[in-house]
């Protein structure tokens, strides 16, 4: 068996660099840049008043005395020429700041009748001005590479006149699950059998890393069907294929054998974990094979664990561990033995307001319900005695994506 952090090492060794690829913006959220995004103009490119209001030569307000209403300046619709001494303009929110203006005063603060404008007080220069390039100048560095673009950073790629973005390409994934107890949801359920949950998991968790996400359903404890369905997916191309149950060394546990027939190079196949010991990876050529447990907690918890993270890297993450944090504990968590255990955990507000992470007591790598009810995993290291209430820890959200 090998650690986690060794499996980690060997698993990112032989992910391939992200190819780019260059997308509609539209299409572009949680994409990752491949290249950073550079400002192609400047923003706002000219100034602009702030406020809704009237533009002035602050040396020209004095309270009370008023000042000539020269016209009128409107997004889209600037004043033309230049405001001589003793006027103003009425000035609406983006509209371009006449030529010699130096101040804004909001509406609320004039009095207008007719053509005569009065004010209450004088403005300091620069008052409610957006000054050009306020935002960001052409040639400045927006975004770096390597970022998942979040619906504010598309609002700042719009701002900046990108109809498209060079993105990392995503892999074509293929998930399969195997064994004769295996039946589908819904199903009526034999004497001898269980509904299979493991894909119904995986493949939200993992499709938005995915170009495609191909379910081959449950496929039995035959060698022959488990070949057929294993070579479909590498006929059709995919660069990452995911297998649940059938990874250990029992009689009718065929996946290791079956991918090593079809040429599959194995790296590792068992990892100190819990959940999640059995647990294979390999390559063939360019395709990264994951042969995960069949138990629903440890098929998952492997998943997050090793798989995502690997996800992230091919499509061009710089952290691939985001969103792991430190939290203090809510509860004392018991010895841990040579395995790094992955605990599920609650996570709650304490009497003084802040976030800790409450231990789940339940174990097991069947029980799906605690699994639900979790919203991380403390990771305790390997050997780690009994950790104290309050002492800080690190998990993984479960309920966050990125």
């Amino acid at each position: 068996m090998i650690s986690v952090d060794d499996a980690l090492d060997r698993i990112f060794t032989r992910i391939p660099t992200p190819l780019p690829e260059t997308i509609p913006l539209a299409r572009a959220h949680r994409r990752v840049l491949t290249r950073p995004m550079i400002a192609q103009h400047t923003q706002p490119p000219f100034d602009a008043s702030a406020m809704d209001g009237y533009a002035v030569r602050t040396a020209d307000v004095v309270p009370g005395q008023p000042l000539f209403l020269a016209g009128t300046s409107q997004a889209g619709a600037r004043f033309t020429g230049m405001m001589q001494r003793g006027e103003c303009v009425r000035i609406f929110t983006g509209a371009p700041l006449p030529i010699g203006a130096d101040a804004v005063i909001m509406q609320e603060q004039a009095t207008a009748r007719g053509n005569q404008v009065s004010f209450e007080k004088a403005p300091r220069p620069g008052q409610s001005i957006r000054r050009k390039g306020f935002d960001f100048t052409e040639g400045k560095e927006l975004l770096p590479a390597g970022v998942p673009l979040t619906p504010a950073m598309l609002n700042l790629a719009a701002s900046a006149n990108y109809p498209e973005l060079t993105v990392a390409k995503r892999p074509r994934i293929a998930i399969l699950a195997t064994g004769d107890e295996l039946v589908a949801p819904g199903s009526d359920i034999g004497p001898d059998q269980i509904v299979a949950s493991n894909s119904y998991a995986l493949i939200p968790l993992l499709a938005a890393y995915a170009e495609k996400v191909i379910d081959l359903g449950i496929v039995p404890d035959d060698k022959r069907q488990l070949e057929n369905a294993i070579l479909g997916a590498f006929d059709y191309g995919v660069e990452v294929l995911l297998t649940t149950g059938g990874a250990s060394v029992g009689e009718r546990d065929y996946v290791q054998d079956v991918l090593r027939d079809l040429g599959v190079n194995l790296d590792f196949w068992k990892v100190l974990m819990r959940p999640g010991k059995p647990l294979m990876f390999g390559t063939r050529g360019k395709t990264l094979v994951f042969g995960l447990p069949g138990n629903p907690i440890s098929a998952f918890v492997t998943a997050m664990v090793l798989v995502r993270p690997a996800l992230k890297l091919m499509t061009g993450h710089t952290d691939p561990f985001w969103p792991m944090m430190g939290v203090p504990l809510g509860a004392d968590l018991p010895a841990n033995n040579e395995r790094r255990h992955y605990v599920r955990a609650k996570l709650n507000r304490n009497d003084a307001g802040f976030l800790e992470a409450l231990p789940i007591a339940e174990t097991d790598s069947n029980h799906s319900s605690s699994l639900a009810e979790a919203d991380a995993l403390i990771v305790q290291p390997e050997g780690s005695p009994l950790i104290p209430a309050g002492e800080i820890v690190e998990i993984i959200p479960l309920n966050l994506t990125g």
